[in-house]
């Protein structure tokens, strides 16, 4: 799609935190002589757009199209509009949000200071065939009409602010008179590459009532029971010019509103992030919904209303995410595991907004390493890889010319200089790499082929002297601590082993693509950084790795750098760590990812199991406990602490449940090994997850000495079972699938 001088604007004025300028409408009316046989809406909203037709909303979902960094990519959306125009007089009309345009509340991560900054503007083109075939273009130009919304402001950070004594009728619709309004003027021309978004839109999902309502301070809080995304739906009989408060947040501190962990103290204009204000008009029955904006809240503190204001119905939960669809879960006997597995759910779907972001509260960034944690659990759970694809074009534009990638995409340049480094840069081969094991989708491979080229190069010139690398962020967000940077396995060890973890996965998707020399560039990496690591880093004679760390010895063990013949010995020193800590978990997440798998390869899944549901500090049951609903950002006792409570980088525990606990391991999309581990504490487990093959479902139970295990396996898919070697089996094959006995020894249990 290209646009010239197709692009119109209301002004050239930009709302600033000091300055506002309110969201503009658009207006271009057209005449139909005969019947419409068929149209097609092209559309482009820089920032975000609401479109109508003849005054029916066609908008795809929230924030369309889409969030990007617009040098690279300028998306527009596509709609078949034929059953909403008539013969004669129709409307197109639009409402411009800020967005991407104009992302001034991300001024933390200067997006307010990008080169492409500027009023929100937009394009749109309709081609519309008639009865006789003839056709037509109806195309925004300085002939559509323009006017002010009653949005005063709207960012996607801080929030949307809407006057209704502003309001101008029914502005979309056909019989509207827009005599009046303005005309639009042109517009420059964005610099990135027109782009139509494939990724699944963001939709209202369901809407949820408050579960109390309590007088506090000045206002009142709306408690809605779980934590999640999306917008409040306000319903009220008010004063004219009356002005309702809405702020957002998670968490209460001594029964009072806790807004610490929403902003940064650093950056005190934060502490108005995640607020909405509307202005009323005096009429009898007022609703409104924001329309630019979101945000990650339980709890509401409302202030502006009067007492008999303050009722349930006042305000409604609508949540919000992207139209990703859930095409696994898990199940088992203890209810603290099953509420673990629903958080690492709720985080994951409420932080995908095209892309996972670390926190829908504060940041709404796409951190990398967050989606790279979480690739393989999001994947097991839902059906993210058309959205990650889209994402993925964005990440390979964003390595520079150097190789580097930032720590955030999309990104106006913030992150390229120590938020980022091997362990989170690692997302432009774990993305890829998981959806071709999940899925049999190999396309990522082809679109990441030559930036991962120039990364690797740009690894490669990161090299010390010893063959080591040292750059970037590490083992984030170690327990026992409110710093979320702070972490204690040195960075030399961590950044090493993931350069060794990319290259090898680089040298993967280069042989399935054909690319010999690319592949053996990758391998010769792999290897050189792991020979370096075991040269410096680890202790020969004790098998210890530097740093003495559960995150270092465990990293080591699970990505090989290890050979087979000295596992043992090096897991018999992380055994030792973690008797040293009373069991108790000490990494951070690039070592959580890893630490419950190794135990459970080992024959410790009764230890990875008691380490995750315990309920003493610090542990997933220790969330749950002190009431989480999702994933926490840090381990930490102090309530107070500025740490996000809705993160799911923390998440591979799901996949865990999945692999170990019901033994559902995904080799490839259509081969799948059944090996399950039967904890002591569970006395049954259910789990399933549909392959592109069908559905495949595990369920164990046990039963009067013994376990009952029951297998569905879709047609087409290989598959191993192992047989646990403590037990004695017996096996048949029924059409309701494969099921086994087996009789627990008694030296077992």
């Amino acid at each position: 799609m290209v646009f010239p001088n197709e692009f119109i604007r209301r002004s050239e004025k930009y709302t600033t935190l000091e300055s506002w300028v309110s969201a503009p409408c658009f207006r271009k009316t057209f005449y139909a002589d005969k019947s419409i046989k068929n149209a097609e809406l092209l559309i482009c909203g820089l920032g975000f757009y609401e479109v109508y037709i003849n005054g029916k909303d066609i908008t795809k979902g929230l924030l369309a199209p889409y969030r990007s960094n617009l040098n690279h990519f300028v998306y527009y959306d596509k709609y078949d509009i034929t059953e909403h125009l008539e013969k004669g007089k129709n409307v197109i009309s639009v409402l411009l949000g800020n967005g991407m345009k104009n992302a001034f509340g991300a001024f933390v991560w200067d997006f307010d200071k990008a080169d492409w900054v500027g009023a929100p503007q937009v394009a749109f083109s309709a081609v519309i065939t008639d009865e006789n075939n003839e056709t037509f273009k109806v195309i925004s130009d300085t002939q559509t009409k323009t006017a002010d919304s009653p949005i005063i402001f709207d960012d996607l950070h801080f929030g949307e602010y809407y006057d209704a004594n502003l309001e101008i009728g029914e502005w979309t619709s056909v019989e509207y008179d827009d005599s009046g309004w303005d005309n639009a003027i042109p517009a420059p021309t964005p610099a990135g590459e027109c782009r139509l978004c494939e990724a699944e839109p963001i939709v209202f999902k369901n809407t949820m009532k408050p579960v109390s309502v309590t007088e506090c301070q000045d206002g009142y809080v709306y408690d809605f029971g779980i934590n999640g995304t999306g917008v409040c739906e306000l319903s009220v009989s008010g004063e004219k010019g009356q002005k309702i408060c809405l702020r957002h947040f998670e968490k209460l501190v001594d029964g009072k509103p806790f807004f610490g962990n929403i902003g940064f103290d650093n950056f005190p204009k934060t502490e108005g992030y995640q607020k909405d204000i509307y202005i009323c008009n005096g009429k009898e029955k007022e609703t409104h919904i924001p329309k630019f904006t979101y945000h990650g809240f339980r709890y509401v503190y409302v202030t502006g209303i009067n007492p008999s204001q303050a009722t349930p119905d006042l305000l409604k939960f609508i949540s919000l995410n992207s139209d990703i669809k859930q095409i696994g879960d898990f199940v088992c006997s203890d209810e603290m595991a099953n509420k673990i597995q629903k958080a690492t759910q709720q985080s994951d779907i409420t932080n995908f907004h095209y892309f996972p972001t670390d926190c829908p509260q504060r940041e709404k960034n796409g951190w990398t390493a967050d989606a790279s944690l979480s690739a393989e659990q999001c994947l097991l759970n839902f059906a993210p890889e058309k959205s990650y694809k889209e994402w993925i074009r964005n990440i390979c534009k964003a390595v520079d010319f150097e190789g580097k990638l930032p720590g955030i995409i999309p990104t106006a340049g913030w992150g390229y200089q120590g938020c980022n480094g091997p362990a989170w840069d690692n997302v432009i081969v774990n993305l890829p790499y998981y959806t071709y094991i999940y899925r049999g989708d190999s396309s990522m491979f082809e679109m990441v082929a030559m930036p991962l080229k120039r990364y690797l190069q740009y690894l490669k010139t990161k090299l010390d002297k010893r063959g080591l690398i040292e750059i970037g962020l590490g083992d984030w967000c170690q327990p026992k601590t409110a710093r979320e940077d702070y972490y204690k396995t040195p960075l030399v060890v961590t950044a090493s082993i993931m350069v060794v973890d990319i290259a090898r996965k680089a040298a993967f998707i280069y042989k399935h693509l054909n690319m010999t020399e690319e592949m053996q560039i990758a391998e010769s990496l792999a290897s050189k950084v792991r020979d370096a690591i075991r040269e410096h880093l680890i202790d020969r004679e004790t098998f210890t790795v530097y740093g003495e760390t559960q995150t270092a010895q465990v990293m080591a063990i699970y990505y090989d750098i290890f050979e087979d013949a000295e596992k043992e010995k090096a897991l018999t020193v992380l055994l030792d760590l973690l008797e040293q800590n009373d069991s108790f978990m000490d990494t951070g997440v690039l070592g959580a990812r890893v630490l419950f798998r190794t135990l459970s390869d080992y024959g410790y899944a009764d230890l990875a199991y008691d380490m995750i549901t315990r309920e003493e500090f610090p542990s997933y049951g220790n969330w749950i406990k002190r009431g989480a609903t999702t994933l926490w950002e840090i381990f930490t006792e102090d309530d107070t602490a500025k740490g996000s409570l809705n993160h799911h980088f923390w998440g591979d525990v799901s996949a865990w449940f999945y692999t170990y606990l019901a033994g559902i391991r995904v080799i490839r999309h259509n081969e799948i090994e059944i090996n399950p581990c039967f904890v002591k504490k569970l006395t049954f487990v259910n789990a399933h997850h549909i392959l592109p093959d069908g559905k495949v479902s595990v369920s164990w139970k046990r039963e009067q000495g013994k376990i009952l295990l029951h297998i569905n396996i879709p047609a087409g898919v290989k598959y191993k079972f192992i047989c646990p070697s403590e037990y004695e089996e017996t096996k048949k094959v029924t059409p309701d699938g494969i099921e086994c006995v087996y009789k627990l020894n008694d030296e077992v249990f």
